[in-house]
């Protein structure tokens, strides 16, 4: 028998961290987009997650220059995020979120940013081609996070969606998805 400690693990935070996705990306659908403080101006809030994400500025330029400004058009639309070790804060290694692929682009798009005063690089955001789970779907969403996850993620997803559905199995069964 097995003792998942996994929701022992989570911070004691209000907000998605970088913590939350060390190990492995995941691919979340925006459920909607509100207004933070001054530090942290935009709420985004995601169906397959119970804290929001607060972007930051960088990565508000991201989804920006690849969705527009209107964030009420965001909604239903789908995001890959990671922990980026490298990020820093001032002369500190810090680690932070970052944007892997986005839905709703066409192909890759590379976005200049400034990395730190007077400095500038290209970031660059691949599209993300399935289709988005309805936002209601919990499990859906699971499903569609399984197809790009590692092999030790997929056995906790399985595992996962076996504890809340019991008698069904624990994944479709589409063409070739045990390979």
């Amino acid at each position: 028998m097995t003792l998942d400690i996994s929701d022992t693990l989570a911070p004691d935070s209000d907000q998605l961290d970088a913590i939350d996705l060390l190990g492995h990306p995941r691919t979340f659908t925006i459920k909607s987009v509100s207004k933070g403080n001054a530090e942290q101006p935009v709420q985004v809030h995601l169906a397959e997650f119970p804290r929001p994400w607060r972007p930051g500025k960088s990565m508000r330029r991201v989804l920006a220059a690849c969705w527009g400004t209107d964030a009420s058009a965001w909604v239903g639309r789908r995001v890959t995020l990671y922990c980026d070790e490298s990020v820093r804060f001032g002369s500190e290694v810090v680690g932070g979120t970052r944007i892997s692929h986005l839905s709703h682009i066409d192909k890759a798009k590379s976005i200049p940013l400034l990395v730190s005063r007077g400095k500038s690089a290209t970031y660059r955001v691949q599209p993300l081609a399935d289709a988005a789970p309805p936002v209601d779907d919990p499990l859906a969403a699971l499903r569609a996070e399984w197809k790009s996850a590692s092999p030790e993620r997929r056995a906790e997803i399985e595992a996962e969606i076996a504890a809340r559905k019991p008698d069904e199995p624990a994944l479709p069964e589409p063409e070739g998805w045990q390979q």
